[in-house]
Parts: structure tokens; C-alpha cells; sequence
């Protein structure tokens, strides 16, 4: 077995379900700070402790990041205590079954002390907001534990990996941990100490170099700690899907929009269809009562519709910064706020490949694989 691919030293395993919200990764803070005042989240909670300067007592006192941790140690050594075991030396064996997708992987640790060099076995797919990583490496450092999962695909050869963990999961009896999450997701796991099967297992994970596909911004934030080990769910489905991630624009009438985009000589028409494209090469845009098609030109083969729409529709045609406050990436179907929402297809994963192949990477925010591992099912120390 590579030792880039090990056990979890020191880990604790839920008892039952994770305390407090059951908040996605994607959330904004706005969406954090939000649930944190909910009444689900009295007393000490999982997602506090992912976000100690989000929480109602930090914000009344306006306590930045720094000052916040010292409470969320504190909190997580108690939810530690109230509601999870302790183990060492184990990986766990996961099952994520639900209405967007399937996939069966490999909870462990992955090293990440080269990341994206020429000899690195793991390389970030999307770009990253750097405000993001800082944040998430403060308080990954902070803590001294990992909460939550990146979710990582084989470059090739996942159908093996597939195989090994189901043949695990049936030879192991029931799962240690099985849950159900908003979303309808049932998610189960087995605990695998040192042994001849923790060992196949890490060996399946082990065959392939490894792509992010959730979790950009966690791989980052856990390279920059300096600590070299990722908390990450090894998995090639079997029924990984990836759903579109889209744009609200804030600022401009449909009107505004139509008349800028055609004199960049882009081409716009009309539509009664507010249906979001399902192939590459168009969006379509939803502002108010109107909607509008637009055909993005083929500037670069590798270029995807994500890349095409900030650059040439926001910055060059409206003069709007792709990162700044009047953009908000929004995976499809959830709540749209006010603004136009710019409707993107789904990037196909041969697409994804093509462009890790070609040493490139996709746009921050352009793809959205389901389904994800549960945060905080496994914490790990780092």
C-alpha cells in the first residue's frame, strides 16, 4: 500500500446523528448565520464549531475568527465526549444512497504534501477564492481536527474501487452508523480496523491519482496548514452525477442585459422557454417576467460554459467582476434571491477529465457532484 493513502490515526465515529443543522457545505455565510440562530442549534453543535464567528454570541460580541476558537475547542471536545467514540488505525467503508445519485468509497486520509506538483497523487479541479481557504485552514488548524469530507473520484480505474467496497460492506455485516439526511440521502457506514481488509481497501484507493470533486476549497485549506493529510471520501460511484451550478447576476434588467450582450456581438434572442439548457453551448437567462437564450462563441475548446459567461458576459460585455459582490454562484433548484439567474448546463465529467488532462482547471463553482458525504459522520485528527 502507498503511504499516501493511510488510516485515521486518531478518529471518532458518531454514535448517532451529528448535533445541530444539517447545513450543506455550498451554504453561504449568510445561510450559516441563519441556521446558527435557529433553535436547532441551542447548545453545542457541529456546525458552530465549523463556523466559531458565525454564531449569535460571537456576532453580539463581535468577536473575529481568532477569538472565536478558543469556544469552539471547547465545544468540540464536549460534543466529542457527549456524542462520539473514539478509535485509532481505521478507515471506514461508506454507502451514499439517494435521489441524485449513488456512490460507495472509502473514508481516509490522503497526503497532500504535493499537492498539484508534477509527482502529486491528488489535483484540484476548479479554482479556489482564496478569502475561502484562508478561513477553513484557520480553523482547520484551530481545531487540530478535520469535520468534514472532501469527495475525491479516481483519475481511472474506479470500477475496481466500486467492487472492493462492496465487497467489503457485505462481508462486514450491518453498518456501524446509517442515517438519513434532509435531502432524503440515506448514508451508512462501517468502521474498518487494521487488518486485511482495511488493506484492500486502501490498496483499491491507492491504484489512481485522485480528483476533486467536491471539496476544492477543503483540499486547499488542508494543504496550507502545512499539516499534509486530507479527511476525503475515495469513490467512483457507482451512480456519481454532476448537477449545474448557476449564476445570479444582480444589477440589470433583462433589457440592460439583451442590449450589452448584443453589442459584444453576442447572440441573444428571446424565449417563452424558461427551461435551463441540458448540453453545453447556451444559457438561459431569467429575469423577472422575461427570459432570454444566449449562444456563448467557441473561444477555446477546453474553455467550459462557466468560463465563457464570466468572462465574456460579465466582464467584458458588462464590465462586472466574476468574484465580486454582484455575481453568486447557486446550485440549480435551490431558492433564487432577487437578481437574474444566468441557467448553465451541467459540466459532463469527460469534460472535467479533458481539462485535468490538460493541466488546466475548471472555473471556482462550475460543477456540483452528488451525492456528497455527511460532514461530520467521521471527524479526524490532523
Amino acid at each position: 500500500m502507498d503511504t499516501w493513502v493511510r488510516p485515521i490515526r486518531r478518529g471518532w465515529v458518531v454514535r448517532d446523528r451529528v448535533p445541530g443543522p444539517d447545513v450543506d457545505e455550498f451554504a453561504e455565510p449568510d445561510a450559516v448565520v441563519a441556521a446558527l440562530a435557529s433553535p436547532e442549534a441551542a447548545g453545542d453543535t457541529l456546525l458552530a464549531v465549523q463556523h466559531p464567528a458565525r454564531t449569535p454570541a460571537a456576532l453580539a460580541r463581535g468577536l473575529d475568527l481568532n477569538t472565536a476558537l478558543p469556544s469552539a475547542r471547547a465545544a468540540l471536545a464536549r460534543i466529542r465526549a457527549l456524542h462520539y467514540r473514539s478509535l485509532t488505525g481505521f478507515v471506514a467503508a461508506y454507502r451514499i444512497d439517494g435521489p441524485d445519485g449513488a456512490a460507495s468509497g472509502v473514508l481516509c486520509l490522503v497526503d497532500l504534501r504535493e499537492l498539484n506538483s508534477g509527482g502529486a497523487h491528488v489535483r484540484h479541479t476548479e479554482e479556489v477564492y482564496p478569502q475561502v481557504v484562508a478561513e477553513r485552514a484557520a480553523v482547520l488548524s484551530g481545531l487540530g481536527c478535520a469535520t468534514s469530507a472532501a469527495l475525491l473520484v479516481p483519475a481511472e480505474g474506479g470500477a475496481l474501487l466500486t467492487e472492493t467496497v462492496e465487497s467489503a460492506c457485505a462481508g462486514l455485516g450491518g453498518p456501524d452508523v446509517s442515517t438519513v439526511d434532509l435531502a432524503g440521502r440515506r448514508h451508512e457506514l462501517w468502521v474498518v480496523p487494521s487488518g486485511t481488509v482495511q488493506g484492500r481497501l486502501l490498496t483499491a484507493v491507492a491504484r489512481s491519482d485522485l480528483l476533486v470533486a467536491d471539496g476544492n476549497h477543503r483540499v486547499a485549506a488542508a494543504a496550507a496548514t502545512g499539516q499534509g493529510a486530507l479527511l476525503a471520501l475515495v469513490t467512483a460511484g457507482p451512480r456519481l452525477e454532476i448537477g449545474a451550478i448557476n449564476r445570479v447576476l444582480t444589477g440589470f434588467s433583462a433589457a440592460e442585459l439583451a442590449s450589452a450582450w448584443r453589442a459584444a456581438g453576442l447572440e441573444v434572442e428571446a424565449t417563452a422557454d424558461r427551461t435551463p439548457p441540458s448540453c453545453p453551448g447556451t444559457v438561459v437567462v431569467l429575469a423577472g417576467a422575461e427570459a432570454l437564450r444566449v449562444t456563448l462563441p467557441v473561444v477555446d475548446s477546453l474553455m467550459i460554459d462557466h468560463e465563457a459567461v464570466e468572462r465574456l458576459l460579465f466582464a467584458q460585455a458588462l464590465g462586472v467582476d466574476p468574484d465580486g459582490p454582484a455575481v453568486r454562484p447557486l446550485p440549480a433548484g435551490r431558492p433564487v434571491p432577487p437578481g437574474a439567474l444566468v441557467q448553465l448546463a451541467p459540466v459532463p465529467f469527460e469534460t472535467v477529465l479533458k481539462v485535468h488532462a490538460a493541466g488546466r482547471r475548471l472555473p471556482r463553482k462550475a460543477t456540483y457532484f452528488t451525492p456528497k458525504p455527511l460532514g461530520g459522520l467521521v471527524l479526524a485528527e490532523i
